[in-house]
């Protein structure tokens, strides 16, 4: 079966109120692996945590099968996790990162994640959430001691529960599903869902990736004052034109 055209965006900013970035993402379109990941633990702590897990991710051989690539990535994150809490240990500095990983292969998709940095699909028109939160306000609405619109503003609504290099082991939640022709996935640390509604980020993602820059994502964020570093990834799934389906069964023959 000819792949999906995969056409993809990054963008990240500092926001309004922070004095460095400690998000960091990847974009790696030959291999079909996007991630956002958002450290924590301070200026250097934080950055250095973040940009592991992508230099670790940064590893995934284009090459491989859908499900090498899956199996490739969550031991990059694994190996990141490692790495992070040795140097945790080593150095007495508490530091950490979420992650957020999409592999896009063979008309199928993966996701990856740890923390509460999101995954999106927006498909015929409609916005899912591909993630679930890993913090103590989500474990509370999950457990039926918290309504979800009483979450929004609880105080402790970015306490993570789960963060890549916090323990020696990590749990690595993820879902795979089928592409379709037309998805348009969307990767993003919390300094967006913070700001932005699903409602606005359905309608900025809509009809596709020609309107669906992360800029304009980012850009409202800093309108409304973004508190937070904020890191958005696009990714368009389309059919390939007859001119590339030419050149392809050329190349085949």
């Amino acid at each position: 079966m000819i792949p999906l055209r995969l056409e993809g965006m990054a963008q990240t900013d500092v926001g309004r109120v922070r004095d460095h970035n400690e998000d960091c993402y990847l974009a790696l379109p030959h291999a079909g692996v996007w991630a956002v990941a958002d450290g924590m633990g301070g200026h250097e702590r934080g950055e250095w945590a973040s940009a592991a897990i992508v230099e670790a991710l940064a590893q995934v051989e284009a090459d491989d099968s859908f499900e090498m690539g899956i199996d490739a990535a969550a031991e990059a994150i694994h190996a990141a996790n490692r790495r992070i809490y040795a140097e945790s240990e080593a150095t007495g500095d508490r530091m950490g990162s979420t992650v957020v990983a999409i592999v896009l292969r063979e008309r199928r998709f993966g996701v990856l994640w740890a923390g509460d940095s999101r995954a999106y699909l927006l498909r015929d028109g409609m916005l899912y959430r591909l993630t679930r939160d890993h913090t103590q306000v989500q474990e509370m609405v999950d457990r039926g001691l918290l309504t979800p619109d009483a979450a929004k503003d609880h105080p402790m609504i970015n306490a993570l529960a789960r963060a890549v290099g916090v323990r020696p082991e990590l749990e690595l939640d993820g879902v795979v599903d089928e592409m379709k022709a037309g998805d348009i996935f969307m990767l993003c640390s919390d300094g967006l869902y913070g700001v932005v509604d699903d409602e606005e980020i359905a309608r900025l993602l809509t009809p596709g990736l020609a309107r669906a820059d992360p800029a304009m994502l980012i850009a409202l964020c800093l309108e409304r004052g973004a508190p937070d570093n904020v890191t958005v990834i696009i990714v368009a799934a389309t059919e390939p034109t007859a001119l590339r389906l030419v050149r392809q069964q050329d190349a085949s023959a």
